[in-house]
This record gives C-alpha cells, structure tokens and sequence, in this order.
C-alpha cells in the first residue's frame, strides 16, 4: 500500500528508507541449502510459545518509541530468536499486539507477487522478457515495449498510480488506465516506482493461471509455505485478531477489511502491489520457504535477488531492485518496506546465509514525536548486527 496520491513523493523514502540502515550489515554465506530445518507449521489456534532473546529485547525497549504498537520477529540459522508484540492491537478493547496478531503488508505484498511471476516462469508459462500485450490486451506503440521484467522492477515508465488506493476501480479498468496513461519514462530506461505497475502483474498472474489472483498466491505459495494466515478474504479471519490501525493523533481508522474493498478482495488500484494480511509468524514461514527452496528453485531465486536495476536514488549508490525485493551493493541482503498514514513495517531477507527481520506497526507516526521510518534506521541495523554477532559472524 502506498501514501495517498499527494504524497506520492515520499512513496520511494517510504520503500528504502530501510536500506541506507543497512549499510555495512552484510551477511556472509552460512549452511548450504542442505540441512536446513523445514518451517514452522504450528497454527494460532493452538498458540506457539513464543520465544524471546533478552539481548534483543534490550534493543527494542531503547529502540522502540514509547506507547508505540506493534509486533517483532527476527530469526537466524532456521530457528525464530524472537518474536513479540508490543503495545496495544486494539487500544479500545485493550487486546495487545502478538506474534499472531494480523496486520497490512501494504507494499510487501509485491514480494509474493514477484514470487507469483517466478512460479509460472519456472512452470514455462511466461518469460520476463514477455511484453505485457500478450496478457492484456491492446496496446499503444508508446507501451508496446514495456515487459513483464520492466514492471517487475519499476522501469515501465508506467506512473505510480491512478488514483487512490480505496477507489473501486475494476480490473479492467485499471488495465485501460494502465495503457492510457502518460509515461513518465520512456519504457526500460529509468527507475519509476510504480503500484500500478504491480497491479498490471496480478492481471497478468490471473490471465495467464486461470485463477484469481489471491487463489493463485494460496495455492502457490501459502500452502507450500504452511502459511495459514495470509491472504485478502480467503482466511477466515477472527477479526478481534486484526490490528486496528492509528493516525497521527491516535484516532482510530479501523481494521483494514473495514476500507473499501469489493467482495473478493481490495479493487484493483491496491490487488497484488499491497493490502495483504499477514502475522509475524507466517512471514517467518515464507522466509524459510524461500530460504529452502520450497517456492523457487534456485535459478528463479537468482532472478529474484539479482540487482537488475539501479534506483539513481542520491545516496543509494549500489543499491538495486530485483523482482519484489531492494537488493544491497553486497547483495547479501534483500528488503522491502510498506507504509501509509496509519502503518508501517519492514521486511528483510537474507540472501546469502539465513536470517530474517520483520517488524510493523499500526500507528506510523504520532503528531511529530517519532516516525517509524526513522526508527528503522537505527533499530533494524542493531537487529541484524546482532543476529550475526550470535551466529558467529557466519
């Protein structure tokens, strides 16, 4: 999920504010693929003990700001260190954040869209190299070069949106704002961040799958997975488990099935570039999936984490998009962020070795005190120092 269209500038900041923290954390290769322990399959309806790391947790009471909210997990070597909640899920009601608690992914929804794409390239049902008129339909000359490689990494030149992410735009007519639409780039040339974008590939997964996007995303990756707390509309959601979200004031705007969403799931400014739901523990899942190569075999994992695109952000030298991900100038590491006015949160991925971090919030900043953009600079950097400080520096 993306700022609203007048604060779409801030859409790229919101994306890598993550990797300038991470700068210098690199991770060296670990164990092989071989050995690695399966992922966790244990559900919320018999809860997990839920292990903590007193080290780590120290991080997070100097880190975190106070009567801030949200949940935490960060994992090494195939084992979760720590996973926690803090602060309030539901102020009203007093029910705290969890390791199950539900939030938005918002943008990091594009990794399992990205993800989506690598599983019919592997099945040879498209290539990257493919131009997207052969999924949607006609075309104009100043888009018929634009591939699904060029959406996959933010180079279309497709703009970042066509309007707000509630609208209740159809599929269709999101494809005729796509190709309608002014380039701000000429297609393949220049890094554009674009939600559209992501939306034209869920298109493309459901046209070329026979499947709506989200059963396609279930049956592909959430099952393997052993992800059981994922998706728009298909889990069936205990709402009391759903983070109610915060402004800047603190004023309640509801859970996010309480936007406007069609009947199946967001409209299709938000369908597969964010407003998935998810918890701590299955994004721990879906780490390990991808770390195992339950989802990928490891010539789509390459394509996934290959830096294909630099960002030309000042700044940023070295730092690229792969397909879903950000990708570090050591290329050790992987990210990808999400924000809005109500939310935040942060995924990291190793690319080499095995590690993971995850946290997210309900309420992104408070009248000015803190902005959790700012707090991941700090916070997340300390976290990965201190997963490879346990591991011995593998």
């Amino acid at each position: 999920m993306r700022l609203p269209p007048f604060r779409a500038p801030v859409v790229c900041a919101l994306v890598y504010a993550l990797v300038l923290a991470l700068a210098g954390c690199s991770v060296s290769s670990g164990a092989g693929e071989a050995g690695r322990r399966p992922p966790s399959t244990g559900s919320p309806a018999t809860p997990t003990p839920d292990p903590t790391d007193d080290a780590i947790q120290a991080i997070l009471d100097k880190s975190l700001p106070r009567d801030g909210s949200g949940t935490v997990i960060v994992a090494r070597d195939g084992e979760i260190t720590h996973c926690a909640g803090y602060g309030m899920a539901d102020r009203a009601h007093g029910t705290p954040a969890t390791c199950d608690t539900v939030y938005d992914l918002m943008s990091m929804t594009k990794s399992f869209t990205a993800v989506a794409i690598m599983k019919l390239r592997m099945a040879g049902k498209l290539r990257v190299s493919d131009r997207i008129s052969e999924f949607v339909g006609h075309v104009p000359a100043d888009k018929r070069a634009i591939t699904i490689h060029h959406l996959l990494t933010h180079t279309s030149g497709l703009p970042e949106a066509l309007g707000d992410d509630y609208d209740p735009v159809s599929r269709q007519q999101m494809i005729d704002g796509a190709v309608t639409s002014e380039l701000v780039a000429p297609p393949g040339t220049k890094f554009s961040y674009s939600n559209l974008g992501y939306s034209l590939l869920a298109a493309v997964i459901e046209s070329v799958s026979g499947m709506d996007y989200e059963h396609f995303l279930a049956e592909q990756i959430f099952a393997p997975a052993g992800m059981k707390d994922t998706g728009y509309v298909l889990p069936r959601w205990d709402t009391e488990r759903i983070a109610v979200e915060y402004d800047e004031r603190g004023v309640s705007q509801g859970r996010p099935l309480d936007h406007r969403w069609a009947a199946d799931g967001p409209y299709w400014n938000l369908r597969g570039n964010g407003g998935l739901l998810s918890t701590a523990r299955d994004m721990y899942r879906f780490h390990r999936a991808l770390a195992d190569g339950t989802l990928l075999d490891r010539d789509a994992r390459t394509a996934m984490f290959t830096a294909h695109s630099p960002t030309g952000l000042p700044g940023y030298d070295g730092y690229a998009v792969g397909y879903g991900w950000v990708v570090m100038p050591d290329r050790s590491l992987a990210t990808h962020s999400g924000g809005n006015d109500w939310s935040y949160g942060v995924n990291v991925h190793a690319v080499r070795g095995d590690l993971m971090v995850f946290w997210i919030s309900n309420q992104a900043v408070r009248d000015g005190e803190w902005d959790l953009q700012e707090v991941a600079r700090s916070l997340t950097s300390q976290l990965i120092k201190r997963l490879q400080a346990d591991s011995g520096g593998r």
